[in-house]
């Protein structure tokens, strides 16, 4: 089978797709940014070929590398796994009859408030939620609903440029913020209240073969302005427990109502006063490396699962469930430039054992700002057999060691 994928050298976790689709005996076609001479050797070990584009995201420039390779030969799939890449690739799909995710299906997968207004037709909870052009729309919405809301670009992905407000003398600095004062739209939602969490897939022909649940701490938008916090996200293996039915069904749900065949997802989900309720869904992993969690925690080559899914239809391993896996994210103390670690010595000593790996990059690093993401900074993993003593040990990490910067 011939697979085209997408962007294989950025970021750094694309090389495991282009890795497993060549152990799998696909025939490897990359297209990215990078001239060839800027893929490391083993990378181009894994491409049978490569076509150079300008952006990924062009859908010119993606076209015509797409129908150049067809003439070389017959193309079965086109594959991508990021999130801004998803509707150009879908487009291309159409215009050269490789199957594969839809454009109406990207779209409803990318746009925020045509998403949940669709999901909430097929009785999916949903938090209520709108598109607006104007500050007196958003003025308007919050009235109805009331504070706080939720502004956001329509096809964003994370927390990134997303704004709560709590009150209407917030709504202009807000409105700045996302682009709605100069016309930009975006969505605008009701503020759920509760815990958040993801629930992830690997689909075969629109049935999930492989799910995995993890749960934030903080949730996302407090993790991603508030520096002090060393937050966390810890992936479950007790996915199969009664009280974990109600997602697992909504999960099933949105993606036979979307029409998801063979693909990853990664949809997030909210649980609290009002009850379970869908936020939004991605046809793509999740992002910072979270395969790599699931992998360790349930000792499989999800990459490899992947594969055989775009390949063959199907996946070969199950998952163990030894494990539940997490990540805690360490900021800095201020930004500029790392100037050293403590604690360092203390994690290690009390907790080796349970250590998957980790980065604590050199004194001498400019750090990054907070909302750059989970990984943009220093990072630890682990696993462990039990999901509450894997808690414990986060926070004890969390409290023990600190990113100095000057």
């Amino acid at each position: 089978m011939h697979v085209i994928l997408i962007a294989p050298h950025f970021p750094a976790n694309q090389r495991q797709f282009a890795r497993a689709l060549k152990s799998v005996g696909a025939w490897v076609t990359g297209i990215g940014e990078a001239s060839v001479d800027q893929l490391d050797g083993e990378l181009r070990s894994w491409l049978d070929a490569y076509e150079q584009v300008p952006s990924v995201c062009d859908e010119e420039a993606l076209l015509g590398a797409v129908r150049r390779i067809q003439r070389r030969g017959w193309v079965d799939r086109l594959e991508v796994t990021i999130e801004s890449h998803i509707l150009a690739a879908a487009r291309v799909r159409e215009l050269t009859g490789i199957p594969g995710l839809s454009v109406q299906n990207a779209i409803l997968c990318r746009d925020k408030p045509t998403m949940k207004a669709f999901l909430r037709d097929h009785k999916i909870a949903c938090a209520r939620s709108d598109s607006v052009e104007s500050i007196e729309a958003a003025v308007a919405f919050a009235r109805e609903v009331g504070y706080p809301i939720i502004l956001k670009p329509r096809a964003g992905a994370g927390a990134a440029d997303t704004v709560r407000v709590d009150a209407e003398d917030e709504l202009a600095a807000a409105a700045h913020a996302c682009g709605l004062d100069r016309g930009q739209s975006v969505a605008i939602e009701e503020y759920i209240e509760g815990h958040e969490g993801f629930y992830d897939t690997l689909t075969v022909g629109g049935v999930v073969q492989h799910e995995f649940i993890s749960h934030y701490y903080p949730n996302v938008l407090e993790a991603m302005r508030t520096r002090w916090i060393s937050p966390q996200i810890i992936t479950t293996n007790r996915v199969d427990i009664p009280s974990y039915d109600e997602l697992r069904a909504m999960g099933r749900e949105v993606i036979q109502h979307l029409g998801l065949g063979t693909t990853a997802t990664h949809m997030e989900w909210f649980f609290g006063p009002k009850g379970l309720k869908f936020s939004e869904i991605g046809a793509r992993p999740p992002g910072v490396c979270t395969w790599d969690m699931y992998s360790h925690a349930n000792e499989i080559d999800l990459y490899r699962e992947w594969a055989m899914a775009v390949t063959h239809g199907k996946v070969d391993r199950r998952p163990s469930r030894n494990y539940s896996a997490g990540m805690i994210a360490l900021r800095p103390d201020r930004d500029g430039i790392i100037e050293g670690y403590s604690g360092a010595e203390d994690v290690w000593r009390d907790l080796g054992p349970w250590i998957m790996d980790a980065h604590l990059p050199p004194p001498g690093t400019r750090t990054q700002p907070v909302e750059a993401g989970y990984m943009a900074n220093a990072w630890l993993r682990m696993r462990h057999d039990d999901f509450d003593i894997l808690r414990g040990m986060l926070d004890h990490v969390g409290r023990t060691l600190h990113v100095h910067a000057r």
